[in-house]
């Protein structure tokens, strides 16, 4: 890759970039038209340096410094004229007039299934905002960044991208802000960096990898966001976040073929049982768009296949039909107890259970051992010790066992055990059958009654206006409401997200 060695690639001899002249201009002055500056490392000369010692390395190739915005050029502040202004003032007063610099905002979907935020202008600042990245998102879109951050690119001055990581998409998200930063960064002008970096928490890691040697690139992203990827990759398996914001309900009929073809496909390939099974809970969520009390045979058999296949995939069954609507018949061949290392699905599997008071495939899959579960290294340990519970409570275990391994579910759903799932998930979706169970096992009905009103509330919150089949029903919660229901409880069940004929029964049939 060649480029010349000035800092905004325009030529050895920029006129708009005066590095180290001395501007006379009053701290007022300074403090009015100063902005916060990302600058390529390999532009600071040691010359230069030694008048920048205030500036600082924020990220592999990147460096934060103070400049002015003049009518004919842009001068890089030294220490003189920092010391002049005076720090702090200046800090707070570069960060509001970066944040007032005009941008445009736009989508980029790009070949694979992420969708980059391209924010560029003719302001030599614009690739600085990535610095704040949270405040410019909320300024282009309206919405805060997830909790995880997200991956941002400045390949030139006058251009950011970047994608939240809120869903699996984030995979196809690397690859592509990689080929769009590169072909930016080549392009110009006013080169800033070819980096992938990763924006959490108001810092800036780079994921790029260069060769200075055959001048390759590589991305490695760093440990903690590698599990992140990777937990969220599953989260979009089981149908969750990935979703999120899909604007068409989905075709139920389409749905039902699919996963006809998938079952009838598992006498060649029993691997895909998996496959199926999360296709099958899907169409069991769809079908509570238009029968959200599940009161129609046809929803009740989506509900009954989905149970038939999550206990198979974790406990073997014998060849057994499977009822998908009225001309759909699948059926699943004799299968070996083989439980896979997939712990959002097991629980997918024993929820589905206590809502459908299958006591015998309840004890079952309670009997599939936690140490093949716990070779699920895609979930936070939250997930695992969660399963634990579930596993003693319903193993007739002392409460007190049950109460300690509770205890380190919630202990380890805080926000700074979690690595892979965002904080916004567990709060809202995730940890609320927990919060339920803590109520159930404490006898307090009306306690109970308000956590439950709260969770529903929650599944609504978070799923908004979505078209996704999870955000039809609330399936942990609803397993939990079923347990209170069967308990004696008084579980109001005019509720949204609670399937009415499940929690009372009144829809319950015979399962093969």
């Amino acid at each position: 890759m060649n480029r010349d060695n000035s800092p905004e690639s325009t030529g050895p001899s920029d006129p708009r970039l005066l590095w180290t002249s001395h501007g006379g201009e009053s701290a007022e002055e300074l403090l009015r038209g100063a902005s916060a500056r990302l600058l390529p490392v390999e532009s600071l000369t040691p010359e230069m340096a030694g008048n920048l010692r205030y500036a600082r390395v924020v990220a592999d190739g990147l460096v934060f410094a103070y400049a002015l915005d003049g009518p004919t050029s842009v001068r890089v502040l030294t220490d003189e004229d920092v010391e002049r202004a005076g720090l702090q003032d200046l800090g707070r007063a570069a960060y509001a007039n970066l944040m007032r610099v005009p941008v445009t905002h736009e989508d980029v979907p790009i070949e694979g299934r992420a969708t980059l935020h391209s924010v560029y202008g003719d302001s030599h600042f614009v690739a600085s905002k990535a610095l704040y990245l949270s405040e410019l998102a909320r300024q282009v879109t309206g919405a805060s960044l997830p909790d995880a951050g997200a991956l941002v690119v400045v390949p030139t001055r006058h251009l950011l991208a970047y994608h939240p990581i809120a869903d699996g998409s984030v995979v196809d998200a690397v690859n592509d802000l990689a080929s769009y930063a590169l072909g930016a960064y080549e392009d110009g002008p006013g080169a800033l960096s070819p980096r992938v970096y990763w924006w959490h928490k108001g810092a800036l890691t780079s994921l790029t990898v260069i060769d200075e040697d055959t001048r390759t690139f590589s991305l490695q992203p760093p440990q903690q966001l590698l599990g992140l990827m990777k937990g969220l990759v599953r989260l979009d398996r089981a149908g969750r976040i990935a979703t999120r914001t899909a604007d068409r309900a989905p075709d139920i009929a389409g749905l039902t073929r699919t996963t006809a073809e998938s079952m009838a496909r598992l006498a060649q390939d029993p691997s895909g049982l998996g496959d199926v099974f999360a296709s099958a809970l899907a169409l069991a969520h769809a079908h509570c768009a238009t029968d959200p009390d599940v009161s129609h045979i046809a929803t009740w058999d989506a509900w009954a296949t989905a149970l038939q296949l999550g206990s198979a995939l974790f406990t073997g069954a014998p060849p057994t039909q499977c009822h998908l609507a009225e001309d759909h018949v699948g059926q699943l061949p004799a299968t070996p107890a083989d439980p896979p290392a997939d712990a959002r699905a097991w629980l997918d599997a024993l929820y589905l259970a206590i809502v459908c008071r299958e006591h015998d495939r309840v004890a079952r899959l309670c009997r599939v051992p936690l140490e093949t579960l716990r070779q699920d290294d895609s979930v936070d340990a939250y997930v695992l010790h969660w399963i634990d519970t579930l596993q003693t409570y319903f193993s007739d275990s002392s409460m007190d066992a049950v109460v300690e391994k509770l205890l380190a579910t919630m202990q380890t759903s805080m926000p700074d055990a979690l690595t892979h799932a965002p904080d916004d998930f567990v709060n809202r979706i995730d940890f609320q059958p927990v919060a339920l169970f803590h109520r159930l096992i404490a006898r307090d009905h009306d306690a109970f009654g308000k956590a439950l009103a709260e969770a529903l509330a929650e599944h609504g919150g978070y799923w908004g206006g979505s078209a996704a089949p999870r955000a039809r029903a609330a399936l942990g919660p609803l397993a939990m409401a079923c347990l209170a229901h069967d308990h004696g409880y008084p579980v109001d069940p005019a509720q949204p997200h609670l399937p009415k004929y499940l929690l009372n029964r009144e829809r319950i049939e015979t399962i093969a």
